[in-house]
């Protein structure tokens, strides 16, 4: 009625990124992990000395971007 017969199927369709379609494996979800654990580490050094002052706040970005991607891996693999 009124058009809202189409929503209904909609919520059945879940959307899923390809994101969540490669790392359904274990292989490729491990890869995944140890090269972002690999660059956060990378990141986290050139943070500690403190050489690039101009791009300090680029790379504070960086890193939040990095570890808020392994918390939603870390929920994907729960599923």
């Amino acid at each position: 009625m009124f058009g809202l017969e189409k929503q209904k199927n909609k919520k059945a369709d879940e959307f899923i990124f390809e994101l969540e379609k490669e790392l359904k494996t274990f292989k490729t979800h491990q890869e995944y992990k140890k090269k972002i654990e690999e660059r956060i580490q990378d990141i986290r050094a050139v943070l500690r000395k403190g050489e690039n002052k101009e791009e300090f706040d680029k790379f504070g970005v960086l890193l939040h971007g990095y570890t808020s991607l392994l918390k939603v891996m870390s929920r994907l693999s729960s599923k």
